[in-house]
């Protein structure tokens, strides 16, 4: 099996300050002085009503070496600072990065059941890392990660990593490029992944005979909608804080949600299914990622309803989207960061998108992607998130943290579910010389019942159902029925009557 080339690292000094005499550990960190306090975002998921913490699969296609794992840990993830460092209080309560070091001991998980012991090993791992959403880790004995070995084979893997890590430490995308800054590419092991770079929207004017009063119409215009979208936009972010609730169907969660376990269930799908279809509707990946939920989402509900095909009109059924503002750090500059000790941006500036969810039983499966491009095309023409998150900040400092928490709780009860797309890299990769088969992320300790996730990697697609069994006792019927979907609408694809129509 191929290895990454070990990375030259000098342990930094570290100046031992606390002691914990009860049970004889001796935590290392630096002076109070180099002492960070935390964002009031990161303060903010750890409150007892949204302690979320963010869990990655990764399938292998081979064994795992425990001992190369923790070898290449030392000189590349506990290079960056959040990943060394404990949230330990000051003298006036307020947390604060503490540099500390880290026994891998403790980090990194290899259980070991015994042998013939697993009679159904899908089952097996999809239990673990359900039981994993049951625990916390202790911030003030260690960093806020994990990660678990599982050697056991399964229908989609040779074997499974399982990386754990609390929303404190960094936002979704960010905590996703980190991790892939520790990958290299399987046919050039010095190269990191290549992630496809997103195509910014630029906007067209006019042609090159058309006059100035045409263009800045069309300048003005654009301005007009844009300011149009976000005033409503932020108008029904606060009618939902405020009152405004999605339908009660079988989705909705229950108070108390985010203090229930996830089950987190995974499909593969062919991402070049994805792109036929994206290419025949001049759509994004994103979109038919969301037309496929939605028509997946509609199948679901349709089945729960008493009568069948008798789903009630006009479901008010939302996702609520946290989006980080603050610029994204590349698999570069973190690769970077971990090898030669420079600076990379970070941190969670969290803002807030409601991503209206169609559910509706449609004649042609192509509707459900043409509704989710037409939503898509319009939230992609507001600043509702950097508006949602001024309105946070500003309730955060005149109120403070726990008011801010309770804005955030409400806002998120009062809609169903969460939905992320994520982009992978284009070519194969190896974790720590360990070939990967998928990528899969989830989260829990969310005030939402539903959460599901896609994750692009070369040319497969994995989404995930991070799901409250309370709330939805058969997520595997979930995931059916999104597959289903994809299919109904790639056959439609090829039908060129559907396409007319």
């Amino acid at each position: 099996m191929s290895s990454q080339k070990g990375l030259r690292w000098r342990k930094p000094a570290l100046k031992p300050i606390l002691t914990s005499q009860a049970n004889k550990q001796v935590v290392n960190v630096v002076d109070e002085e180099g002492e960070e306090p935390l964002s009031p975002s990161a303060r903010l998921f750890h409150e007892p009503n949204f302690n979320v913490y963010i869990i990655a699969i990764m399938g292998c296609k081979n064994r795992i070496y425990p001992d190369l794992i923790r070898a290449n840990l030392g000189h590349t993830l506990l290079r960056h600072p959040r990943f060394s460092s404990l949230q330990v209080e000051d003298r006036n309560g307020k947390l604060k990065w503490a540099r500390t070091e880290v026994d891998l001991e403790k980090h990194v998980i290899v259980p070991e059941p015994e042998p013939n012991s697993i009679e159904f090993p899908d089952e097996w791992v999809e239990d673990y890392i359900s039981n994993l959403s049951k625990t916390t880790i202790d911030r003030s004995q260690q960093p806020l990660w994990d990660l678990h070995l599982l050697n056991i084979k399964t229908s989609d893997a040779e074997a499974t990593v399982v990386l754990r890590i609390h929303h404190s430490l960094g936002d979704g995308s960010s905590l996703m490029s980190l991790l892939l800054a520790c990958t290299r590419q399987i046919s050039n092991p010095d190269a990191l992944p290549t992630i496809p770079s997103k195509k910014k929207n630029q906007l067209s004017l006019c042609g090159s005979g058309a006059g100035r009063i045409q263009r800045w119409i069309v300048r003005l215009w654009w301005f007009t909608v844009l300011i149009w979208n976000t005033v409503v936009d932020v108008f029904k972010f606060a009618v939902t804080a405020v009152f405004l609730m999605d339908t009660e169907t079988p989705l909705k969660a229950s108070p108390g949600v985010e203090l229930r376990p996830r089950r987190f269930v995974y499909r593969t799908i062919s991402l070049d299914d994805i792109k036929l279809i994206k290419n025949a509707m001049n759509a994004t990946v994103n979109d038919v990622a969301l037309g496929i939920t939605q028509a997946g989402l509609s199948r679901y509900l349709n089945c729960k309803y008493e009568v069948e095909n008798n789903l009630p009109k006009n479901i008010r059924l939302r996702s609520t989207l946290l989006m980080n503002l603050r610029p994204a750090a590349g698999i570069q500059a973190l690769a970077n960061m971990m090898e030669k000790n420079t600076e990379a941006k970070w941190g969670n500036w969290i803002g807030y998108v409601l991503l209206p969810i169609d559910i509706a039983l449609h004649q042609n499966p192509l509707e459900y992607v043409r509704r989710a491009k037409t939503t898509v095309d319009r939230k992609k023409h507001s600043l509702e998130a950097i508006y949602t998150f001024s309105i946070a900040e500003v309730v955060l400092k005149l109120f403070g943290i726990k008011r801010a928490s309770a804005l955030s709780r409400r806002v998120i009860m009062h809609t169903t579910m969460c939905f992320s797309n994520l982009v992978g890299p284009v070519e194969e990769i190896g974790f720590y010389g360990h070939p990967m088969t998928f990528l899969a992320p989830g989260c829990y300790g969310q005030p939402h019942g539903l959460m599901i996730n896609f994750q692009s990697y070369v040319n497969k697609m994995t989404f995930v159902v991070s799901a409250d069994e309370d709330t939805i006792p058969d997520p595997h019927q979930l995931c059916q029925d999104i597959v289903k979907s994809l299919e109904l609408i790639r056959d439609a694809v090829k039908e060129p009557r559907a396409r007319q129509t």
